[in-house]
C-alpha cells in the first residue's frame, strides 16, 4: 500500500497531514497527487467521501508555497456550488496549509462585501469562491484573474443541476489559457463530458469507484409505509414522522442527518422532533449564512445530535463520524440519493441509511436501485416488532438478525409511540458490511 510520504509532497505538508492524523492516502490521492504536481488537467470522477479534496488541495499547497500574490490577483481558484462547501474547502486549507505561509480569501453569499474587498486587496493565493458572488466581485473590480495558476471546478454535476455552468464558462474565460484545470464530479453526465472537453487539455482521467454507486461501508434500508385509501389529508406525514421516530430509537444513532425533499418539511420535521425531546437543529437554504454556518458547527460538535436537512446540506458535509442519515423523504433524482447517504460510511467507518417511502414513492425507489445497480434491502415495523424477511405470514414471527448486525440488541421488541399498524413489506436487512481499511481524509 502507499503513503503520503510516497506522493512527492514537501516535508512541511507531510508534517500537518501527519498531525491532521492521516498516513494513507485514499485511491483517488493517490492516483491525483502526483498528477497535479506535475501541472497536469485532471478529470475526476469520484463518489463522495472518498477524501475527493485533499486530492487538490494537498497538491495546491506545495505548489503555490512558491512565489507571491499580487494585490487582487489570487493564484488558484477553487469554485464550488454552495457556501458550505465552500467553507469546508477553506478549512482544509487551514489544516493542511498551516506550516505555509498562504494567504486565502472565502466568496461566498451572506457575508461582506467589504470585508471580502479587503482580504482580495492583501493579495491570496488561494480563493475559494461560489460562482455568483465572483462574478459579483469581479464586475466590481475587486478582482483580477490573469494571474491564476491552478482552476478547480469542483463539484461539476451540482454545477450542472444548479444552473451555474453558463457562471462557470464565463468565468473559465477570463482566466489565462496557461493553467492547470482540474474537474471533479461524483457522477459524469453528458453535459460535464462537454464541460471538460471545453477546457481540458490531455486531462490526466481518474475514475476511483463507478460512477453512481454507494459505499461500501453503507448498510442501506427502505421502511415502505401502506397507508389506507382513504385516509385524511396529512395523514401520510403523520405516519412518516411516527415512523422515522420510531426508527431512530431502533437505530439509536450518535449523530444523523434527516434529509426532505422540501423546505417547508425541514421546518415541520424539525419542530416535531424537538417537541418529541429530541435534540434536533434544521439546515436549509433560505436560511441566513451566519445562522447555517453556527447551525453547522453546533451539529459538528456535538452540541445538537440530529440536523434536518435540504439536499443544500447533501454535498460535501463531511464528518467521518456520522453514524446515520435517515431519508424522511425518497429523494426524486438517484443522484441526490447517493450523495445523501454518501454523508455517512466515510473515512472507513460503518455508516447506515435509512429511507421512509410512500406507495407514491415507487417510480423514484425503482430508478434509485436501478441506478445503484442493488436492491434496497426492505425493514418491516409491524405490531411494534421488526420481523424477518420472507416469513412474515406466520403471526408474531421476531426477526432474527445476521451475525454481526451491531443493532441486534433488543431488536425484537420496538417500541413505537403509535399503536397502528404501518403495513405489510416483503424482505428484510442484510448483514453489516466490514469497514474498510485505513482513513481518508
Amino acid at each position: 500500500y502507499m503513503l503520503f510520504s510516497d506522493l512527492g509532497l514537501s516535508e512541511n505538508l507531510l508534517n500537518a497531514v501527519k498531525d491532521a492524523g492521516y498516513s494513507e492516502p485514499t485511491p483517488i490521492q493517490s492516483e491525483a497527487i502526483p498528477y497535479v504536481l506535475m501541472g497536469r488537467d485532471i478529470l475526476g470522477c469520484a463518489q463522495t467521501g472518498t477524501g475527493k479534496t485533499a486530492s487538490f488541495t494537498l497538491p495546491m499547497i506545495d505548489i503555490l508555497a512558491q512565489g507571491r500574490a499580487k494585490a487582487r490577483m489570487p493564484r488558484s481558484l477553487i469554485l464550488e456550488p454552495t457556501r458550505e462547501l465552500a467553507a469546508q474547502v477553506a478549512d482544509n486549507f487551514d489544516t493542511y496549509g498551516k506550516n505555509h505561509r498562504l494567504g486565502k480569501a472565502l466568496l461566498i453569499g451572506g457575508e461582506s462585501l467589504d470585508e471580502q474587498a479587503k482580504t482580495l486587496n492583501k493579495g491570496v493565493d488561494v480563493l475559494i469562491a461560489t460562482p455568483g458572488r465572483l462574478i459579483d466581485m469581479f464586475e466590481r473590480g475587486h478582482l483580477l484573474l490573469n494571474d491564476v495558476k491552478v482552476f478547480v471546478i469542483d463539484e461539476s454535476d451540482r454545477m450542472l443541476d444548479m444552473g451555474f455552468i453558463p457562471d462557470v464558462e464565463r468565468i473559465a474565460s477570463l482566466l489565462p489559457p496557461i493553467r492547470s484545470t482540474l474537474l471533479f464530479s461524483a457522477t459524469m453526465p453528458i453535459e460535464i463530458k462537454k464541460l471538460a472537453e471545453k477546457f481540458l487539455l490531455n486531462p490526466k482521467e481518474i475514475t476511483v469507484a463507478p460512477p453512481s454507486t454507494t459505499a461500501e461501508t453503507i448498510t442501506q434500508s427502505l421502511l415502505l409505509l401502506n397507508l389506507p385509501k382513504n385516509q385524511k389529508h396529512g395523514t401520510d406525514q403523520k405516519r412518516k414522522r411516527e415512523a422515522l421516530r420510531v426508527l431512530i430509537k431502533h437505530e439509536n444513532p450518535d449523530n444523523a442527518l434527516i434529509f426532505c425533499n422540501r423546505k417547508r418539511d425541514v421546518d415541520i420535521v424539525h419542530r416535531s422532533l424537538n417537541r418529541h425531546g429530541y435534540q434536533a437543529a434544521r439546515l436549509h437554504g433560505d436560511m441566513h449564512q451566519a445562522t447555517r454556518m453556527e447551525t453547522l458547527a453546533q451539529f459538528k460538535n456535538g452540541t445538537v445530535r440530529f440536523l434536518v436537512c435540504s439536499d443544500v446540506a447533501a454535498r460535501g458535509l463531511d464528518i467521518p463520524e456520522m453514524s446515520h442519515v435517515f431519508n424522511y423523504d425518497v429523494p426524486t433524482q438517484a443522484e441526490d440519493y447517493i450523495h445523501r447517504i454518501g454523508r455517512t460510511g466515510r473515512a472507513g467507518n460503518l455508516g447506515h441509511a435509512l429511507t421512509i417511502g410512500l406507495p407514491t414513492d415507487s417510480k423514484y425507489i425503482d430508478t434509485i436501485e436501478k441506478v445503484i445497480k442493488t436492491a434496497i434491502p426492505r425493514i418491516l415495523l409491524d405490531n411494534q416488532k421488526i420481523l424477518e424477511p420472507n416469513k412474515i405470514a406466520p403471526k408474531n414471527t421476531e426477526r432474527d438478525l445476521s451475525e454481526g448486525d451491531r443493532t441486534k440488541a433488543n431488536t425484537s421488541n420496538i417500541q413505537s409511540d403509535t399503536s397502528e399498524d404501518f403495513g405489510n413489506v416483503k424482505a428484510g436487512l442484510g448483514s453489516r458490511p466490514s469497514a474498510s481499511r485505513g482513513q481518508s481524509i
